[in-house]
Order: C-alpha cells, then structure tokens, then sequence
C-alpha cells in the first residue's frame, strides 16, 4: 500500500521541477554541471529521479537557476528531504529494482505484457520460490526467501480495499505452457491467476501461439500511469543487471501502440479465463 511518503516518486517530481527550472532559465545539462564542477551525468540523472537528491543539491540548482522567491526554495528542499526517506521495501535490503516498486507503490494503473511467466503480482509463493531458484540458481535460501517477501508485499497493491491498482497484464500462451515448479504448482497458479480475473479491476488476457509473430516479440514491458498529472507515465523494461526506463512521450506512446495491438490480438477475457481454466485441468491429470 502506498505510504504518505515515497522516496521515488518524490525524486521524480523533484527532478522535473529542477529540468523545469533549468529550461525556463534556458541552460543546459552541461552549462549547468560546468557551472556547478560537477559531471553532466549527475545533472541528469537529478533530473531523472533516478539518483537522491541532497538539501544541498537543491540549494546549488536554485542558486544557479536565480530562483528568488524563497517559498519555492523552501518547497524544494522539503521535497529534498522527503525523497531520503525510505520507502517500505527498504527494509528488506537491497532490492535490485527498488526504483521500479516505488513506481508501482505509487502508480494508478499498470498494463504489463509477460513473454514468459506469470507477472509477478499474480504469482502464488510457491510459483515464486519456484521461479526466483530456477532464474537465480545461485541465490542462497534466505535471498529467494526476501524476494518472495517483498513480490507478496507488493500484491497488496492489487487486494487493497481503498484504491487498488488497476491491472492489465496480457499473458503470451507460453506462460501458461512453462512448467515452473511442478504440475500441482502450477494448476493452482493458473486457478489463482483465473480467479483474480475476475476481480473488476484486474483484466487478463492470453496470447495464443497460433497469433504467430505480434508487436510484443521483443519481450515483457509495462506502463506504469499515475493520478497526478504531474507524473509522466513510464514504461519499465526489466534487465539482466539494469533496468530501462522510458519517459519521453514519444517512447510512450509508441508503447501503448504495441499494447494496444497486443491486446488486440489476444483472446477476449472471458476465452482467456476459459483458456486458463483449461490449461490448469490438465496440469490435474
């Protein structure tokens, strides 16, 4: 569930204040970091979120950008100040993609395409515990152990009675198909997977083999959309060792152009859930 205070979205909207500064100023990255002594990645990566932002940082960028009223310097390094606090997952460690749960932790509305598995805030412990020992092979028991914590931390987004996320994930047949675990794993996966379909803000749909090459071919992404106008929508691509993230409004929209042609090509919701009904009885046999 959201918390009154997160770190990443609070970076976020900080960083783009500061790019908003910075352009209304006229100067770019690179002045900015000359002027500054500091390298234009650092510069960029303020303004993206994706870097903690110091009182300090803030000071500097207002100084340099000549911001006079006070009372926006003030706001400024307050936001400063809340974007160092710690979000929720904090407490599990280091978590690879902690950026990307601070999106979701915040994010209205999430449309995800999965290749290969069930996405992860579908995923039963046992398909996760399954999952995490057969990609992470190496990973010791207590390491699988906080990632299946924190992927059942994150679900409450999903069965929260106030303001859940809305979900809309398209699954390629392939993950209904892909034995993770075992066969009893993976019938009461599928079950679980039907049976939250049918929750009024939870859509799933399945792509099936025979739809041949589609715009998804590439792999899994989502689109991660939020309440507040401020915040630009994001597609997340997830890495190996990093991960992609996409705000520029033409990556966007050319996302949400796939998506859409995906969830073109897919089966209806409700051939889906018959498709992952059936799928699950014969996991049973």
């Amino acid at each position: 569930m959201a918390s009154n205070v997160n770190p990443t979205v609070r970076r976020r909207r900080l960083g783009q204040e500061l790019r908003r500064l910075r352009e209304l100023k006229g100067m770019t990255a690179e002045e900015v970091a000359e002027r500054l002594l500091v390298s234009q990645s650092k510069i960029s990566r303020l303004e993206n979120g994706r870097r903690s932002i110091s009182q300090r940082d803030v000071r500097d960028l207002c100084g340099v950008y000549e911001v006079e009223d006070q009372r926006i310097v003030d706001s400024l390094m307050q936001m400063a100040k809340d974007s160092r606090q710690q979000g929720w997952w904090h407490a599990f460690g280091d978590i690879p993609y902690s950026v990307y749960i601070g999106l979701e932790t915040d994010a209205e509305s999430l449309r995800t395409y999965e290749p290969q598995i069930i996405t992860g805030l579908l995923q039963t412990r046992p398909y996760a515990e399954a999952l995490i020992q057969g990609a992470l092979p190496e990973t010791s028991v207590a390491d699988i152990e906080k990632r299946v914590q924190v992927r059942i931390r994150r679900q409450e987004r999903i069965s929260a009675d106030n303001n859940p996320l809305r979900l809309w994930v398209v699954l390629d047949e392939a993950c209904l198909r892909r034995t993770v675990g075992n066969k009893q794993v993976m019938r009461e996966q599928l079950e679980h997977v039907a049976e939250m379909s049918q929750l009024p803000h939870i859509t799933v749909q399945v792509l099936p083999f025979d739809v041949g090459a589609h715009p998804g071919i590439n792999g899994q992404y989502s689109i991660l959309e939020f309440a507040d106008a401020s915040d630009s929508s994001v597609v997340y691509i997830e890495g190996v060792t990093s991960d992609l993230y996409l705000e520029k409004a033409q990556d966007v929209q050319k996302y949400t152009v796939m998506y859409e042609h995906l969830r073109a090509q897919a089966l209806n919701v409700e051939q889906s859930r018959q498709c992952i009904e059936d799928v699950a009885k014969e996991y049973a046999r």
